[in-house]
């Protein structure tokens, strides 16, 4: 932190399970109940055919690549990340769900090589091995020192913030919740007597001004208040006016960054009152890279976002994304071309901001 501004890296969905599990140094069972795919090491087989080898296993910073150079570089006050796997060996598949994640406990490391600052759970894949699924990824989260914030072993814990200090007087405040547009069961939410997520029925204007009195009831002066949101469909790039209201909802509540994701390409990036809306940051780490389907939307791409907030009043001062690409399951710099697509695109939907492609191959707004 310097001279009052905080630094946060955020990013969108940490997939570590299935096919990035298979190629780990201790993989868990591959048994998957998907329609076309049974086994995990598929997957693993399609990136191979698409990218070339990979020499397994690998090493547990294989997955971020690139992306451990730029967090050292970069040095940030707090690295958000939304954590999209159950960590277990143990539980049955979820019932009703044709996908589900799970990275083995032993390979943990693959996260905290990262050492991010606070894991999000409130998503559609932590429960995907029921609540002992759950129990375990909690387990194995503060057995690695890493602090977890929309899942909980009840509704308190769920919706409770993550809480990481910075400097000597400022913190950041992290809340995280997750709705049913992204593929969330109301079964998963927590409740006094139920573990589960931080589950929000909808982006409605009184599920907008609970969560922000929730913040308003932690908030110190000085501090840098979050709510990293999964929501949306998986594909395309319009976003709901519910939830354009519901994260305007907040900024006016008090709230500073709004950390949106569930989508597997970056969404619209707003400005709002002077704070910043990432309404879809895109996956970061996972295993897709040979399926087909979407290419229009260029889902290889990803975006590392850092933004800056001044400690006292939350204003944004800056946001640098950097693009990486994923090949071989592992995040490489984006080349020159592919940045430049980044940057046309994002421009194009982002309707409130400029976005320019600076000579370092970051965007910045």
């Amino acid at each position: 932190m310097g001279s009052g501004v905080v630094t946060l890296f955020l990013c969108g969905d940490v997939m570590l399970g299935r096919g990035v599990d298979q190629i780990l140094p201790h993989p868990g069972d591959p048994e998957l109940r998907e329609d076309y795919v049974r086994d995990a090491r598929s997957y693993v087989d399609l990136a191979k055919e698409a990218s070339g080898p990979i020499p397994e296993p690998v090493g547990p910073e294989w997955p971020w690549g690139d992306a451990l150079v730029l967090l050292e570089r970069t040095a940030p006050d707090a690295r958000i990340v939304n954590l999209e796997t159950a960590i277990t060996g143990d539980g049955e598949f979820a019932y009703g769900k044709a996908i589900h994640y799970r990275m083995h406990p032993a390979n943990v490391a693959a996260l905290a090589v990262a050492r991010p600052d606070v894991c999000v759970l409130s998503n559609n894949h932590v429960l995907d091995f029921g609540p002992p699924g759950l129990a375990e990824t909690l387990d194995a989260l503060a057995g690695a020192g890493l602090r977890c914030a929309g899942a909980g072993r009840d509704a308190a814990q769920a919706f409770a913030p993550a809480v990481v200090p910075v400097g000597r007087a400022a913190r950041v405040l992290v809340f995280a919740v997750g709705m049913p547009s992204s593929g969330i069961p109301p079964t998963w939410a927590a409740t006094a007597a139920r573990a589960g997520v931080a589950y929000v029925p909808g982006p409605t204007a009184a599920a907008a001004e609970a969560l922000a009195q929730r913040v308003r009831r932690v908030r110190r002066p000085g501090d840098v208040a979050v709510v990293s949101v999964h929501w949306g469909s998986n594909w395309g790039y319009h976003i709901p006016k519910d939830q354009m209201h519901f994260a305007h909802a907040l900024v006016d509540g008090g709230v500073d960054v709004v950390h949106g994701h569930s989508s597997h390409h970056p969404r619209p990036i707003e400005v709002y009152r002077d704070r910043l809306i990432l309404h879809g940051c895109g996956d970061f780490i996972d295993d897709y890279e040979g399926i087909s389907g979407y290419e229009e939307y260029r889902d290889d791409l990803r975006v590392a976002y850092f933004v800056s907030v001044a400690a006292d009043t939350g204003r944004l001062m800056g946001l640098r994304m950097v693009p990486l690409r994923a090949r071989r399951m592992r995040l490489e710099w984006a080349p020159e071309q592919d940045r430049a697509w980044l940057r046309t695109t994002l421009a194009r939907i982002s309707e409130s901001v400029e976005i320019r492609l600076e000579r370092d191959g970051t965007l910045t707004l």
